[in-house]
C-alpha cells in the first residue's frame, strides 16, 4: 500500500493536490479536482450525529501489530463495566451492535458477507466509510466514542479529527 506523505495539507485545503509534498501520493489526482473534499452538508450532519456523544477518543499508531484494537476493547470494556453481529438498519442510520447494554460496536468486519473477507482500501474509500460511521450510525447518548483506527498515519487520521473538531 502507497504511503500519504507525512506532511500532507489534507483533502479539504487551497493546496490539495498542488503541493509539493503531493507530488507521487497515490489520491493526488482525487484531491486536486475537489472530489475528495468533504461537502459542508456532510460535516454539519455529523456534528449533529456527535452532539450526544460527551467524550471522543482516537487510538491511533503509525504501525500496525502495536496493540490499538486491544487497547481499544479493554479501555470499551473497562469503562462500560458484555455478541451479536447484526447491524441494523434504521430511520435514524445503523444502529451499533450491542455486546453489553452499554457498550456499542461498530465495525467494517459487521458489514462484509463473509468473516474471512479482507478489506483492502485506499484513502478516498476509508475516508468515505470512517465519515459513514460517524454521520450514519446512530449512537445515541453516549459517554464514551473510542475510535480504533487503522495503522499508519494518513489522511484518514486527519479526517477523524478534522470531522470530530468540528463536534468539539
Amino acid at each position: 500500500m502507497e504511503e500519504v506523505p507525512h506532511d500532507c495539507p489534507g483533502a479539504d485545503s487551497a493546496q490539495a493536490g498542488r503541493g509539493a509534498s503531493c507530488q507521487g501520493c497515490p489520491n493526488q489526482r482525487l484531491c486536486a479536482s475537489g472530489a475528495g473534499a468533504t461537502p459542508d452538508t456532510a460535516i454539519e450532519e455529523i456534528k449533529e450525529k456527535m452532539k450526544t456523544v460527551k467524550h471522543k477518543i482516537l487510538v491511533l499508531s503509525g504501525k500496525g501489530g502495536v496493540g490499538k484494537s486491544t487497547f481499544s476493547a479493554h479501555l470499551a470494556h473497562g469503562l462500560a463495566e458484555d455478541e451479536n453481529t447484526q447491524v441494523h438498519q434504521s430511520g435514524s442510520g445503523w444502529s451499533p451492535v450491542y455486546v453489553e447494554d452499554n457498550l456499542g460496536v461498530m465495525s467494517v468486519g459487521f458489514l462484509l458477507s463473509s468473516p474471512d473477507d479482507a478489506v483492502i482500501w485506499r484513502g478516498p474509500k476509508k475516508n468515505g466509510m470512517i465519515k459513514q460511521f460517524l454521520r450514519d450510525v446512530d449512537w445515541g447518548e453516549v459517554d464514551y466514542l473510542i475510535v480504533d483506527t487503522p495503522p499508519g498515519t494518513s489522511d484518514e487520521h486527519l479526517s477523524v479529527v478534522r470531522y470530530l473538531a468540528t463536534a468539539h
